[in-house]
């Protein structure tokens, strides 16, 4: 058997294991969701779920890449971001949830966290591992250098975009960890198709905790990922992508994310220029989608299946 069934195989099991003693902790606690009471109104059933769920992800994955440090020192990196970012959401969501501030963290507070992360991966990425500057085109599978400048922007870019695309895909039962799951096998093939063993043993890994964790998430979820989970989980695509100089790609197997991530954007500022008018129901798309009449479930079946599609071409090009 080789390693990437293996290492799926365990992180599902660990995932299920661990959700089963950490759900009922997070319910007893009362850390439960505090759904918008302008969303939609078959969200308001979901209010007390237990939230922060996603600190079962990030403890399975990060034993599995401790494990492999010795051999592999690179798994450093995943282990960043998923502690970074993870950590980032854990105060956000601590704050609203246990602290009872519905605000949470101040936006500038919460992106001055996103940075300061996103500034050690980048100095660990270039000056530590010293993993060069160069990223694969799609379509003409030529690598390009960017230089030391420009790829630092660009990476700048890449891992604050792709956690926060992934935390504003998180609204729907299942959604962002479906999502997720289908990334990363696409990423466990090319790691596989590269020969990468470190980003191999990564994204199986996340693929398996992703799945298993999908069996108490899935609607009626019994628990969300919160900030905590989705931007730990944003960061997880981010970097093998980086690593793997494959961050063009996360266009197409992204696009769902991107999709959400621009409508939220699209919607604030047609709602400054009109004085007040939405141009969707509700941003994220998801919500405008399931505003407009569609299922919860049918709108998660419709972003999984796009993404399955967007991943398959994107392996091919």
């Amino acid at each position: 058997m080789n390693i990437q069934t293996i290492l799926l195989f365990v992180s599902f099991i660990a995932t299920i294991v661990l959700g089963i003693i950490v759900v009922p902790i997070l319910k007893k606690k009362n850390i439960g969701q505090v759904v918008r009471e302008d969303g939609p109104k078959s969200h308001l059933q979901k209010n007390g779920t237990p939230i922060m769920g996603g600190v079962v992800i990030i403890l399975v994955v990060t034993l599995i890449l401790a494990y492999y440090i010795k051999d592999y020192p690179i798994m450093i990196l995943p282990i960043v971001a998923l502690l970074g970012y993870g950590a980032v959401g854990f105060f956000d969501d601590f704050k609203k949830l246990i602290l009872k501030n519905p605000e949470g963290m101040s936006p500038k507070a919460k992106m001055a966290g996103l940075i300061g992360v996103t500034a050690i991966i980048i100095f660990l990425y270039l000056f530590v591992f010293d993993l060069g500057t160069t990223i694969i085109i799609p379509v003409f599978n030529q690598p390009i250098d960017l230089g030391v400048p420009i790829f630092i922007v660009f990476a700048l870019f890449i891992l604050l975009a792709t956690t926060n695309a992934v935390n504003l895909t998180d609204g729907l039962d299942g959604l962002a960890t479906g999502v997720v799951a289908i990334i990363m096998t696409f990423f466990t093939l090319m790691a596989l198709k590269q020969n990468n063993t470190e980003m191999l043993i990564f994204s199986a890994s996340t693929v398996g905790s992703c799945i298993g964790f999908l069996l108490f998430n899935l609607h009626p979820a019994k628990v969300f990922l919160g900030d905590t989970g989705s931007l730990a989980l944003g960061g997880a695509v981010a970097i093998v992508a980086l690593i793997l100089k494959m961050p063009l790609y996360l266009a197409a197997v992204a696009f769902v994310c991107i999709v959400d991530t621009i409508s939220v954007m699209l919607q604030v500022v047609y709602f400054k220029v009109t004085k007040g008018k939405r141009l969707f129901k509700m941003a994220p798309f998801h919500h405008h989608l399931e505003l407009s009449g569609y299922k919860e479930t049918t709108v998660v079946l419709l972003f999984w299946i796009v993404t399955i599609v967007c991943c398959t071409v994107a392996y091919f090009i």
